[in-house]
């Protein structure tokens, strides 16, 4: 049973006013336990409109979002533990910190889940290492911090109170490519460890060609596409044509077979090229070409 599901799932801000506009339509999805799916979309896409009906912070005009096979807005049903269970992460999260240290900011959850004492401070110091924060930065205050440190003391506060599922908007915005790469490596640590489902906003194609085991494409508040990520770089020129950036090394073999070379054009990462230009290499000494 997927652990996220919505069917039919619809949503229109500033409905019958003259401001009205519909951010997502008729988007119908399943997502398994343990996937870690990339959702990528332009701006007004409705990526971030979407990941807000999941853990009930926006009611959807129409349809409907089951976590663990249940219709969050049934009622009866305790929105507050949803959201326990389907943590999210809101872009620049590190303006959210308000606590006098890094100890009690990321401890803010958990106590609120009614964990005892001694299993907050576990959870704490287990969240920390995890995230690179060492123990002497935890009785300090947060706003003493580097930006990247904010910003991992703000996504380790979600991941302390163990949520089956983690979902994070553009966690990796603002930072520089060391600051993305950690971010990024200690998300998916995250995952393996826990084995929790992770949905990881962004703009980056390249981020989620190498992170992500799913790519939801979102246009115009649709889903254009849903699927592993050789299947939806297959449509590398469709969605350039929606306006966004594929990796430049798939755009690379794209432009190898438009100059006819008959090469696979679903290459989206290096250690991917490689493999397919060995391939193509091979097949040429062994007279014969593989599509």
């Amino acid at each position: 049973m997927a652990v996220i599901k919505t069917e039919k799932l619809t949503y229109t801000y500033s409905e019958g006013t003259p401001f009205e506009k519909t951010a997502v339509k008729d988007v119908s999805l399943e997502i398994e336990q343990g996937e870690l799916v990339g959702i990528i979309g332009h701006t007004g896409s409705g990526k971030s409109t979407l990941i807000q009906h999941l853990n009930g912070l926006i009611k959807p005009t129409s349809g409907s979002v089951m976590v663990d096979g249940v219709n969050i807005w049934d009622k009866g049903v305790n929105l507050r533990e949803i959201r326990f269970k389907v943590g999210l992460v809101f872009q620049y999260p590190e303006y959210q910190i308000f606590e006098e240290t890094v100890f009690k900011d990321i401890s803010f959850g958990p106590k609120n889940m009614g964990l005892s004492e001694s299993e907050i401070k576990d959870r704490v110091l287990e969240t920390a290492a995890l995230v690179g924060l060492g123990g002497e930065l935890l009785n300090k205050s947060p706003f003493e911090l580097s930006g990247g440190q904010k910003r991992r003391v703000a996504v380790a506060g979600v991941m302390a109170m163990r949520p089956k599922v983690l979902i994070l908007d553009e966690p990796t915005a603002g930072l520089d490519p060391m600051g993305r790469e950690m971010i990024l490596a200690q998300i998916k640590e995250y995952r393996e460890r826990t084995g929790a489902t992770v949905l990881l906003v962004s703009h980056s194609m390249e981020d989620m060609a190498r992170f992500a085991e799913k790519i939801l494409v979102m246009n115009k508040g649709e889903v254009f596409c849903f699927d592993t990520p050789p299947e939806v770089f297959k449509q590398a020129e469709e969605i350039s044509g929606i306006g966004l950036d594929v990796p430049s090394i798939t755009r690379i073999f794209s432009l190898l077979k438009a100059k006819g070379i008959d090469i696979r054009t679903d290459v989206y990462t290096v250690d991917f090229a490689l493999k397919t230009i060995e391939e193509y290499v091979r097949d040429k000494k062994g007279g014969s070409v593989n599509a």
